[in-house]
């Protein structure tokens, strides 16, 4: 598949836009995803362009800096541009940067992200009417922010003009996908080979992993019941619903889940609900209130209590230390 606006045998560049605190996995495996389609096919069929907003260097979110080859202003013109960032990109507001990729956006320049540069596309109205994506974590909260947008929970989307991953190896599943349609996929099956990868997923791949490799159980009635307060932790099953709807009584259920899991179902759903409501905490500005109904609480003063004593510390003295910039690693109750 030639790129549009590209002769057949001209060098297909790509740019990288860096937002500060940038995910250093993704971006790796993008850029090294390029670099091994020219060695492997023995032609430089791809360059790519590091950009930051003033042309200065960025640190990743590890303290890893990249060196930026061009500014906003100086980057001239692009036929693709991957936005690439990481954790606390959910605020990341830049006036002139947005400005910057919706005039891309009008000269036809193919536009993609990693991780959560899809916060990055949406507030600049880039994805509206496209299918997006975005870490898994951030899926709830990206859909209360965005919920006009068609956001999907695959591993990437690659809908016409717009490309967008999850973040992580994902990334590395998204560029094969392009190299393939853009070169052929004989080529990119070799890059993925090169790599010890052992598949290149589908963007119609789901981005977790399977309950059953996540939680190291294999029971199927326990891996049932779980996925079913995955699927409704606004509206919550009380323990006869949750016990009734995979077919075991109130006491089976209890067994089952002290057994495989060390914990009762209720304390078990209460802590997945509890770990949904902090995502909400600290990537969105709903209400307070509005999260604990969110996450199945039927008071704010219900859901205080119960995040103290799992937590450590109240809801809003979670969100105060975030807007202070501190990190706070929640200390869990015991089971």
């Amino acid at each position: 598949m030639q790129v549009p606006g590209t002769a057949e045998n001209e060098v297909h560049t790509y740019g990288f836009f860096l937002v500060p605190d940038f995910a250093l996995l993704p971006f790796a495996s993008a850029v090294e995803a390029l670099r091994a389609a020219n060695r492997l096919s023995g032609r430089r069929l791809y360059d790519w362009r590091l950009i930051s907003a003033d042309g200065r260097p960025v640190a990743s979110s590890s303290g890893v800096e990249a060196k930026a080859e061009a500014s906003i202003a100086t980057a001239g013109r692009l036929t693709d541009l991957i936005v690439v960032a990481g954790s606390g990109s959910e605020g990341y507001r830049d006036r002139e940067v947005f400005a910057w990729l919706r005039g891309l956006g009008r000269t036809g320049c193919r536009l993609g992200a990693v991780s959560l540069g899809s916060y990055v596309l949406a507030r600049c109205g880039l994805l509206d009417g496209y299918r997006c994506t975005v870490h898994w974590e951030n899926l709830t909260s990206f859909r209360e922010e965005f919920p006009h947008l068609d956001v999907t929970a695959e591993v990437y989307e690659i809908d016409r003009s717009r490309f967008t991953c999850s973040g992580g190896t994902a990334a590395l599943d998204l560029l094969l996908s392009l190299i393939g349609k853009e070169q052929g996929r004989e080529l990119a099956v070799q890059v993925a080979d090169n790599f010890i990868h052992e598949r290149i997923r589908d963007q119609r791949d789901q981005q977790r992993m399977a309950l059953r490799a996540r939680l190291g159980v294999t029971h199927p009635k326990l891996l049932d019941a779980i996925a079913l307060m995955e699927a409704h932790q606004e509206s919550v099953l009380s323990r006869g619903e949750l016990a009734a709807r995979v077919g075991f009584s109130p006491r089976q259920l209890e067994r089952l889940f002290h057994s495989h899991i060390g914990r009762t179902p209720t304390r078990f759903y209460l802590e997945m609900r509890l770990e949904r409501a902090r995502r909400l905490l600290l990537q969105t500005s709903m209400p307070i209130l509005d999260v604990a109904i969110a996450c199945g609480f039927v008071s704010a003063s219900h859901f205080t209590k119960s995040y103290r004593e799992f937590f450590g510390h109240t809801p809003s003295e979670e969100r105060a230390a975030a807007g202070r910039g501190k990190d706070r690693e929640p200390r869990r109750a015991a089971s």
